[in-house]
C-alpha cells in the first residue's frame, strides 16, 4: 500500500483529502506545517508528498527546499496544492523541486490522476535502476560513451551538480554564482533536453550513462 504525506494547515481540507485517498487504497499521513511535514518524513518516509504553499512556521516552498536538500528526499514525488496560482508562483514551485503544481480550488479526481502518474513514473524509474544494477552484477556493461550534451560549458557544469542532487543554492555556493543564475541554466538545460523537471533530468543522466566527473572549476557569474 502506497503512503502519501498530506501537508496543509487547513484541517478541513486535510481531513477530506485523507478520507478521499484512503477510500482509494492509499495509506495517508498528515501534517499541519512544513516543520511537521519534515518530522513525519524523517520518522516514516512516504512514497509521495502533497503540500500546501501558504502555511505557518514553515511554508511549502521552504519545506520542499529542505526536503530536496536531503539524500532521501531528492527523488520523492512532490506535488504542490495551493491557492497561489500565478505563473510566477508555479514557476517558483517547479524551480525549487516540485514535480507538479495544482491550483485550489481543485477537482479531487485531477489530484488523484496526478498522484497516480507521479507514482507510476517513480515505479518505472526504480524498476529500471534495479534492472540496470542487476545487469551490472552479471557482467561488466559494454556501452558506447554518452552522446555529448548539447549544452554550453556553463550549463554543463550545472548539469553535473543537479544530477548529484544539489539544490540551486548549494550549486550556487559550489560554482560561485547566484541561485537565480543556476535556475536560468537549469531552465535552459531542461528545454534543450526536452525534460520537465529535476527528477526527469536525474533519470535521463542515469539512463544515458553519464558518470560523475571530477569536480568542475568555478563558474563565473554571468550578467
Amino acid at each position: 500500500m502506497k503512503k502519501i504525506l498530506v501537508v496543509d494547515d487547513d484541517t478541513t481540507l486535510r481531513t477530506a483529502l485523507t478520507r478521499y485517498l484512503e477510500k482509494r487504497g492509499y495509506l495517508v499521513q498528515d501534517a499541519a506545517s512544513g516543520i511537521e511535514g519534515l518530522t513525519s518524513f524523517e520518522e516514516d518516509p512516504p512514497d509521495l508528498i502533497v503540500s500546501d504553499v501558504l502555511m505557518p512556521e514553515m511554508d511549502g516552498y521552504e519545506f520542499c527546499r529542505r526536503l530536496r536538500a536531503t539524500r532521501l528526499g531528492q527523488l520523492i514525488p512532490f506535488i504542490f496544492l495551493s491557492s497561489k496560482g500565478e505563473v510566477e508562483d508555479r514557476v517558483q514551485g517547479h524551480s525549487i523541486g516540485a514535480d507538479d503544481y495544482l491550483i485550489k480550488p481543485f477537482e479531487p479526481r485531477e489530484l488523484l490522476a496526478k498522484i497516480e502518474a507521479q507514482l507510476e513514473r517513480s515505479r518505472r524509474t526504480h524498476s529500471e535502476m534495479v534492472r540496470l544494477m542487476q545487469q551490472s552484477k552479471v557482467a561488466p556493461p559494454v556501452q558506447p560513451p554518452p552522446v555529448p550534451l548539447p549544452l554550453t560549458p556553463a550549463e554543463e557544469k550545472v548539469f553535473w551538480e543537479v544530477i548529484q542532487g544539489y539544490t540551486n543554492k548549494q550549486i550556487g555556493d559550489h560554482l560561485f554564482v547566484s541561485p537565480r543564475t543556476v535556475q536560468t541554466h537549469l531552465s535552459n538545460i531542461l528545454s534543450k533536453l526536452q525534460l520537465e523537471n529535476r527528477s526527469q533530468l536525474v533519470r535521463f543522466a542515469f539512463e544515458q550513462g553519464y558518470k560523475l566527473p571530477i569536480e568542475p572549476p568555478p563558474l563565473e557569474e554571468e550578467a
